[in-house]
């Protein structure tokens, strides 16, 4: 019998750009420790795995509307604070390269080499008129809140981003 791994579990919640960024270096770095990792992407952390959209999708003109707000695509996501119309994304986005530091996308790809697991959550997917179409491929599985749920009741580490 093999040894059991350890585990970590991260919902991520919020689109923005730094707060993914903090979601993906954490990930990334239990990985590297060994650690089985999932991310579980709900409600606004569903444009950080989401493809870029043209425009607004759904069923009903509310979804449309919120695809409209919500065009997915980690190269499109604002900062947190002091976005500034995207000044401050470009300001980031040109240190974290001046310090070779690897952009989100970059990020996404070096997890999914890790064996970090991604999930969309898809009670918010059904919400926002999301299909398994609409995500990259590096999410792997589409469940709702009870599989998250089994995952973090056995980790050792379990975020709320």
């Amino acid at each position: 019998m093999g040894e059991e791994r350890e585990r970590a579990t991260i919902v991520v919640f919020s689109g923005e750009l730094d707060r993914a960024l903090a979601a993906f270096n954490i990930a990334t770095t239990a990985a590297s420790m060994g650690m089985e990792v999932t991310m579980f992407f709900t409600f606004w952390g569903l444009n950080v795995v989401a493809r870029e959209r043209a425009g607004g999708s759904g069923r009903s003109p509310l979804q449309r509307m919120l695809g409209l707000m919500n065009r997915g695509g980690a190269r499109r996501l604002r900062l947190s604070r002091l976005d500034m119309l995207g000044g401050g994304r470009a300001a980031m986005k040109s240190l974290m390269k001046k310090y070779r530091m690897p952009s989100l996308e970059e990020m996404i790809s070096m997890a999914r080499e890790l064996g970090v697991r991604f999930i969309a959550c898809t009670t918010s997917m059904a919400l926002m008129g999301l299909e398994e179409g609409d995500f990259i491929p590096e999410v792997e599985e589409f469940a709702g809140a009870a599989t998250y749920v089994e995952k973090a009741a056995g980790s050792k580490i379990n975020l709320f981003i």
